[in-house]
């Protein structure tokens, strides 16, 4: 899973998690989103996920002191990169997003872990179609799913 875009490496004070950050952190991810961490999971029948985590500050928050509708958008489209990475070994530096639905169904906090969980539906040649939910605690946040386009083979 080595990628040179990103350091995926374990997560310094969470045992279990690895680290989900661009190694050029000028970009959107490093500066808008902050530090991002990830694992894998297991549901009860055996299909795989991936846990993308961030920490909403201030600066996430909207004027209703929320999370961004856009800053849950935002770890939504990562999430579905770090899913496609992690249980696929695909290219997420080459890939692109095609299409995003979400329906948001509560507000997230500011101060509390936010997570994207992600699961992969079907892969093709070209395409990965995925799906997931947006969670804080016990509380969903909003339900998603989307497809990427895989980079062509040279």
């Amino acid at each position: 899973m080595n990628d040179p875009a990103f350091r995926y490496e374990p997560a310094e004070n969470h045992p279990g998690w690895f680290t989900w950050n661009l190694t050029d952190e000028t970009r959107f991810n490093g500066q808008v989103m902050g530090g991002l961490i990830t694992r894998i999971e297991h549901r009860g029948d055996g299909v795989r996920l991936v846990r993308l985590r961030m920490l909403p500050e201030r600066q996430h928050s909207n004027i209703l002191d929320a999370v961004h509708g856009g800053v849950t958008l935002a770890l939504i489209d990562i999430a579905m990169f770090t899913g496609l990475h992690t249980l696929l070994q695909g290219d997420a530096a080459g890939s692109v997003t095609l299409d995003l639905s979400t329906q948001f169904i509560g507000a997230g906090r500011v101060g509390e872990p936010l997570d994207a969980v992600v699961e992969v539906l079907r892969e093709t040649g070209r395409l990965v179609f995925l799906r997931g939910l947006v969670e804080q605690g016990s509380d969903t946040i909003a339900a998603f799913n989307g497809t990427i386009r895989k980079p062509t083979k040279r």
